[in-house]
């Protein structure tokens, strides 16, 4: 491991709040997967597959910003735990509801319960920030959880869809459904480095969501989210149309790793200068990227684009962190981190489904328009709002960047 990322679990602590959050997160790519796996296998419905999913996404985006602001307000460990038990029942209940067959109502009562699971990304994001903020250090840290959230999503979808194939259905989330518990509570009985709550709700000044910079990377990231959404499901739609279906997952993976490549390299350099400017340029570069889909004729060229589309992501997700940790007052920044990740998987369900229509109407490789076009309007939505990204929230500490050249000319 390079020396910066070295030095960065030398604060007691760091290394088990680290593992036990890439334990919790696994599910966050095996649930959706696994659940239409589970019951395209158990009732042959795509539709009630895609469906459930879908609903499993949207419950977590509508819930996931308030479980993170009573953490915010109470810790890590009085929510999170509660939480964490409410999804459990409710994927233990969608896991029954499948096997014995039981009402379809049952099946969206219980994915829209499952939707309680905590942003553990989040979480373990704010103990990084308590250890470092106002450092160089933290955005390291950021890049090393960049490249866990990649391994998550190179492997986890492999996982839960090999096991539910080559063992019983259920077997992909019944597994996610472990990893979650066993992380959660992992992570909870670190108490050591749990961030401080703020229980006052004056002094973050009610939601997260107040920071016009926040909004203009939600309003972004939805976009963005749009761009991922569609990716998954017209590269499976591609290989299949090439009778090579199977490859899909294994094309989706380089995309990830191209991204987790780029999140150890980002991880290693030091930037000055404005980071709302670097982050303009990332989200231009991932819909510059997009072009080359609509372009590719074969598998192997599209696992190429991919994994060139790929070294963008990271680069515009850590120093997107950076940027709430600079809009978002410290008594909401979980609550400002899981803002993002609801941007993602509103735009996640957004693509995907636009991206069926069109796959549907004109084929896998005219589906390549839709993120294509998602990218262009990430575009515009991050232009039209950069000049609120470049006003921090009155009482923020500045940048990374900012903190470090502070420090030096103090030492100076």
């Amino acid at each position: 491991m390079p020396s910066p990322y070295r030095a960065l679990f030398a604060a007691p602590g760091s290394k088990a709040f680290s593992a036990a959050g890439f334990l919790g997160r696994m599910p966050l790519s095996m649930m959706g997967v696994g659940v239409v796996t589970m019951v395209s296998q158990v009732t042959g419905r795509y539709g009630l597959a895609g469906a459930l999913s879908a609903t499993l996404a949207l419950s977590a985006a509508a819930i996931g910003p308030r479980v993170s602001r009573l953490v915010d307000r109470h810790g890590q460990r009085r929510v999170l735990r509660p939480a964490t038990l409410v999804a459990l029942t409710a994927a233990a209940g969608l896991l029954l509801a499948v096997r014995f067959r039981w009402p379809d109502w049952v099946l969206f009562v219980c994915a829209a319960g499952t939707g309680s699971v905590p942003s553990l990304g989040a979480m373990v994001r704010a103990r990084w920030a308590a250890l470092y903020r106002g450092t160089p250090q933290l955005h390291t840290a950021y890049s090393f959880e960049s490249v866990v959230d990649e391994v998550c999503f190179i492997f986890g979808p492999i996982v839960s869809i090999g096991l539910s194939t080559a063992w019983f259905p259920e077997a992909g989330p019944l597994l996610a459904a472990c990893f979650l518990a066993a992380g959660v509570f992992w992570l909870t009985a670190q108490r050591a480095t749990e961030p401080v709550p703020h229980p006052d709700e004056r002094q973050g000044g009610g939601s997260a969501l107040r920071s016009a910079g926040l909004r203009v990377l939600v309003a972004t990231f939805v976009a963005t989210g749009s761009i991922f959404g569609a990716v998954d499901v017209v590269t499976v739609a591609f290989a299949d149309e090439r009778g090579h279906k199977g490859a899909a997952s294994l094309v989706l993976a380089l995309y990830a790793a191209g991204s987790c490549v780029a999140a150890v390299v980002f991880g290693l350099l030091r930037f000055g200068g404005a980071p709302e400017r670097r982050w303009l340029l990332g989200v231009a570069a991932m819909a510059v990227s997009m072009i080359p889909l609509l372009l590719v004729g074969n598998l192997p060229l599209l696992a190429v684009a991919l994994f060139v589309a790929g070294l963008s992501i990271a680069p515009t997700m850590i120093t997107t962190m950076s940027l709430i940790e600079e809009h978002v007052p410290r008594a909401r920044l979980t609550e400002g981190m899981t803002w993002v990740s609801t941007g993602l998987a509103v735009g996640v369900a957004l693509g995907s489904s636009a991206a069926g229509w069109a796959i549907d109407a004109a084929g896998a490789r005219a589906g390549y328009g839709v993120p294509a076009v998602s990218g262009a309007v990430a575009v515009v939505v991050g232009f039209l709002g950069y000049r609120r990204l470049r006003r921090p929230a009155a009482g923020r500490g500045g940048t990374v960047e900012q903190h470090s050249e502070r420090d030096v000319r103090n030492l100076a």
